[in-house]
Parts: C-alpha cells; sequence; structure tokens
C-alpha cells in the first residue's frame, strides 16, 4: 500500500492505522497520522552510535552512526518482542540537517518504504556528547 494513502485508507498494522488524511499534504518520507486502537506501546529513548561496549561507532559519518542506531533500535524494539515494522513513531536530532539524504538512503533499508512511521527531524545544536551527530528515538505498537 502506498504512503499516500487518504482519508479511512492506510497501511494497518495491528491495532493502529498509519495514514495521511485527506486535506493535509501528501509527504514524502513519513506519514502525518497513526492511531492506536489497541496493543502495548513501548517508547524506546533516543539511540546515539554507540556499540553494546559502549563505544562510538562512525566518528563524522552520519550514514554510519545512523546505521548503527537502527541496529540499536532493533534490538530494543525485539527486546519486547517486535520488530521495527512495529515502530509507529520516530524522531530524529541531528547536529546537521543537510545530511538528511544519507539518513533517509540508511532508514531505507531498515524500514517499510511504502508506509513510514509517523517522524519528526529537528536540527539541533549539539547532542549529549559532541561526537554525536544523529539520536532517533522511536514509539512502537506491539501486538
Amino acid at each position: 500500500m502506498s504512503n499516500s494513502n487518504a482519508g479511512a485508507g492506510g497501511l494497518s498494522r495491528s491495532n493502529a492505522r498509519i495514514f495521511n488524511p485527506s486535506g493535509l499534504n501528501q509527504p514524502t518520507g513519513y506519514s502525518h497520522v497513526a492511531e492506536v486502537t489497541g496493543g502495548k506501546l513501548v517508547f524506546i529513548s533516543g539511540q546515539v552510535a554507540l556499540n553494546q561496549n559502549g563505544e562510538l561507532v562512525g566518528k563524522d559519518d552520519f550514514a554510519a552512526q545512523t546505521r548503527l542506531i537502527f541496529e540499536n533500535l532493533k534490538v530494543a524494539v525485539a527486546a519486547v518482542g517486535g520488530t521495527l515494522s512495529d515502530i509507529i513513531k520516530l524522531n530524529y536530532y541531528c547536529v546537521d540537517l543537510s545530511h538528511i539524504a544519507e539518513i533517509r538512503a540508511v532508514r531505507e533499508t531498515f524500514l517499510n518504504k511504502d508506509n513510514y512511521p509517523v517522524s519528526t527531524a529537528v536540527e539541533v545544536s549539539g547532542l549529549v556528547r559532541p561526537e554525536f551527530l544523529v539520536e532517533i528515538e522511536a514509539v512502537a505498537l506491539i501486538r
């Protein structure tokens, strides 16, 4: 199903409908609305480019940091019985949004390109450590 579904359409994930209502622009790379009707909501804190040993991965490399972040999100959502397809909301915090194309290219290798989660991208002056370029937090709905 396409990300440009309008009105009552959209892609249903068990107990959630993610869609773009009529009357709003048809976005590229995200959806406007996630309606939750049941299930277990899981909030995943902002993930950064630290591997399981606490080591930075991808110094000065937006794509490498984003790749590890999505791997970390995958681990986090699996820990509660879900998959990346259960993510309904993403918030991106980036120190330089001129790299958004790199971030999106990595994201496309992890998420369903036909129905992205609702999301927000924000450029920030810095993250908790200066070597972090991107931080991504998520909300998942587990069936």
